[in-house]
């Protein structure tokens, strides 16, 4: 079972063995989300499924369980759109995107919190599967669907809202670590939300950070020596990890989980719940 990574080499095993894999294509352009379809039908592992930022990981619905710009749909609604493409709780999830794993790790994290644990995220995206070869087909899919039971389990991650947050910033136990680029978490620029800036005493941990030059995750090692230097001595069991809108959060909390350095909560609404909550404050600098 892969929970975290999983290489080129690794699925191609996995699908040549004949257990049974679900692999989900995860691409996006958050400025252009049309393109999401697009990029689907130009390149994509053979067989793979599509989810979609806004059609299958986030909504806007009353049955959100948060705000902000990606509000995370209900468990039951994500496990019956799961259910009816056929995933059972004993098959191999595997998630990607051609984004630096930006995207993908929304599904990975969500198949945690339905208490899902054989899910990975492959190392490299489609680049690492092109260019190793890997069957890739283009078009509209056509996928033969035999709907399944995909069953809710105990949530394997959490998640905290505005309101248990909160009261918290400023405390010793609430370790904030924010995952936008460094312009946008100063207060330079902010080119998505209505308010620049950060939360007060968020520390700054690019989610690009986490990969290497070639666009593979940094070994364990680094990122250890990494997560240790921006912690600088806070207890890893109080992160919490924020964004934009509680997507490309989840990056660093795959990295710190690579690195060793426990299970850590997301922050779902992120600054575009935050900065949008009246009477919260927000820092710059």
């Amino acid at each position: 079972m892969y929970t975290t990574l999983i290489s080129v080499q690794q699925l191609k095993a996995l699908q040549s063995s004949g257990q049974p894999v679900m692999v989900f294509d995860c691409s996006c352009d958050l400025m252009k989300p049309e393109m999401a379809d697009v990029m689907f039908d130009t390149a994509r592992i053979q067989g793979a499924h599509q989810a979609h930022l806004d059609r299958h990981l986030s909504t806007h619905a009353a049955t959100a369980v948060n705000g902000g710009r990606h509000p995370l749909p209900a468990r039951e609604t994500v496990a019956a759109w799961l259910g009816s493409l056929g995933l059972t709780n004993q098959m191999q999830v595997v998630v990607y995107d051609r984004n630096g794993a930006n995207y993908c790790g929304r599904l990975w994290w969500m198949l945690k919190w339905l208490g899902h644990d054989a899910v990975a995220v492959l190392d490299g995206g489609l680049q690492a599967w092109q260019a190793a070869g890997g069957a890739i087909e283009t078009g509209p899919a056509h996928h033969t669907l035999k709907p399944a039971k995909f069953d809710l389990k105990p949530a394997l991650r959490e998640w905290v809202s505005t309101s248990q947050l909160a009261p918290q910033v400023g405390h010793a136990d609430l370790t904030v670590i924010d995952a936008r680029g460094a312009a946008r978490y100063r207060g330079e620029m902010e080119p998505i939300d209505p308010v620049a800036g950060h939360i007060p005493g968020a520390l700054n941990r690019p989610f690009t950070d986490n990969l290497d030059a070639n666009g593979f995750f940094k070994t364990p090692e680094v990122l250890r020596a990494e997560f240790d230097k921006v912690l600088a001595g806070r207890n890893p069991a109080t992160v919490v990890h924020h964004c934009g809108s509680g997507v490309s959060a989840v990056p660093n909390i795959l990295a710190m989980e690579l690195a060793g350095l426990g299970v850590t909560r997301l922050y779902p609404g992120s600054w575009s719940e935050w900065c949008n909550t009246p009477g919260l404050p927000c820092a710059k600098g």
